[in-house]
């Protein structure tokens, strides 16, 4: 696909946390948080050789786009105007921006030193069907605090949806297990049910007297499997509608926490909701130390606007579509504490 190898970015803070990078899909390899003892945990799934991305079907640590998540029967409409886009292989949807999207480009490496990196990529008018040609660039920026800053901003030049995020497996324990063992919290009030194809029914619902309830912070153990909801998924899979007061960036919108809890991840967003994945379908992913991942080895939390938002513009968010003259910026900040 890529006739040259991918190039590979290393950023390291002056607190010790490092972070690896490579141009292909604008894709985190690595990231090691430095703890109290002297020790180093790898906080994100990854595979053996970038080569082995290639192999995967999980987006393990890939930039999403144009469009995150699913989006159904692979049509989006617009001031009256229908457009098909691309399906996903073997599905009447389109998952992830297409079987062509942001994850598998060679992205430009625009600017790079030991703390951050700009990325850039120019998709043309009609990739994977969306309308106008769209000019992105995601910068990376290692802060103080052990923490990771994602910008993101884009351009277009006919009115299309954008929905840019990253697509990292988190697990923070010492010795790498089922990631359910972790507790997690989310600042949500409502999330956004599915068919048996995981496709929105086009209403929210209060996550209240479910297993959606992450109010109060609980391991993804707990409630696993315990709504009809979590059938079509094997577990969960699910957007969850942010509170305002996280689009501000007032308080995370996720926290999440190693068994052990010696490690803490805060995710802070601009972006209106959240996807929570288990992870139930890693098995068989490349594992970066040999072998493959079981299922559940890693949760990914992912901030964007709601699922198959393209063709909603009544849900309670700001319209995910992008108009020539308008510049999409969104953030994504990550933050670690260690103890």
């Amino acid at each position: 696909m890529h006739d040259t190898p991918p190039t590979l970015l290393h950023l390291r803070s002056p607190d010790g946390l490092s972070l690896t990078l490579m141009d292909l899909g604008a894709t985190w390899l690595s990231c090691q948080v430095p703890m109290p003892d002297g020790t180093r945990r790898e906080v994100l799934l990854g595979c053996p050789t970038p080569a082995a991305y290639a192999q995967q079907t999980a987006y393990i640590g890939a930039t999403i786009g144009r469009y995150a998540n699913r989006i159904g029967h692979a049509r989006i409409a617009h001031a009256g105007q229908t457009f098909p886009i691309t399906p996903s292989p073997g599905s009447p949807h389109q998952l992830h921006g297409g079987p062509d999207g942001f994850d598998k480009r060679r992205w430009t490496v625009a600017s790079a030193n030991d703390t951050e990196v700009r990325f850039t990529l120019e998709s043309p008018d009609g990739d994977q069907g969306f309308p106008g040609a769209l000019q992105t660039q995601v910068l990376v920026r290692l802060v103080d605090g052990l923490g990771i800053d994602m910008e993101f901003e884009a351009r277009v030049s006919a009115p299309s949806p954008v929905c840019l995020t990253n697509h990292s497996y988190f697990n923070l324990d010492a010795a790498p297990g089922d990631a359910r063992a972790h507790t997690l919290s989310i600042a949500a009030n409502q999330y956004l049910p599915v068919d048996d194809s995981l496709i929105t029914h086009g209403e929210l619902a209060p996550v209240q007297d479910t297993g959606f309830d992450f109010r109060q912070p609980k391991t993804l153990a707990k409630d696993w499997l315990k709504d009809p909801q979590q059938a079509a998924g094997a577990g969960y899979d699910h957007a969850f509608l942010l509170d305002p007061a996280c689009t501000k960036m007032q308080v995370p919108a996720a926290v999440l926490q190693a068994s052990d809890d010696r490690l803490t991840l805060q995710v802070h967003t601009t972006l209106p909701s959240l996807q929570m994945y288990g992870g139930q379908f890693l098995t068989g992913a490349p594992a970066r130390d040999g072998g493959e991942y079981a299922a559940c080895a890693g949760i990914a939390l992912e901030p964007q606007f709601l699922p198959d938002s393209p063709n909603h513009p009544e849900w309670p968010q700001p319209s995910c579509w992008l108009l020539p003259g308008q510049v999409y910026r969104h953030s994504i900040h990550y933050r670690f504490s260690a103890r």
